[in-house]
């Protein structure tokens, strides 16, 4: 994935809704956007599937929750975006939709729901909650530590320790 460097100070402005900050930052992202879209779409839906992201960029952008992020974000757009223009000219033509494109469908039995959900209710409440928080709510280690008040270092401890009595927990 090319790096897509924008200054911070843009980038919370046009979260905040400066519509001349959210113009810098789609105008600096559309080159390394074109490069991405030219490796995974077919080449006639390449400036289609730009155009795209950055309309929905435009959209969402005060919904992304961690700016860290922001790159790998629209990288995940543009893809998206791509196997959506793939999966509608595959339908038009009528060849077959092949698992390249479709995300895989897995079902999971309500047993699994059930086990995980027992599993999270074994796990003492100071650990509880940090996988919660981190799997559930997708918070960051950084916005963890600043909720619970206690250091990143000690986020990512509980967090793995929770893991880890989860999957004994699991493995029984």
């Amino acid at each position: 994935m090319a790096a897509i460097v924008i200054a911070p100070d843009d980038l919370h402005a046009a979260r905040r809704g400066d519509a001349m900050a959210l113009e810098r930052v789609l105008a600096h992202s559309r080159q390394d956007l074109r490069r991405y879209a030219e490796y995974h779409c077919v080449i006639n839906d390449v400036e289609d599937a730009v155009q795209e992201t950055l309309i929905t960029v435009s959209r969402k952008l005060a919904d992304l929750r961690a700016l860290e992020c922001f790159t790998s974000w629209l990288f995940r757009i543009v893809k998206r975006e791509c196997n959506r223009l793939k999966r509608a000219m595959r339908t038009i033509s009528g060849d077959v939709i092949t698992d390249d494109i479709l995300p895989p469908v897995q079902h999971e039995p309500a047993e699994w729901r059930h086990d995980v959900a027992a599993a999270l209710e074994s796990l003492p409440a100071h650990y509880r909650e940090v996988v919660l928080l981190r799997d559930l709510e997708g918070l960051t280690i950084a916005e963890i530590a600043d909720r619970l008040d206690i250091g990143r270092e000690a986020v990512k401890s509980r967090l793995h320790r929770a893991r880890l009595l989860a999957r004994e927990y699991l493995d029984r």
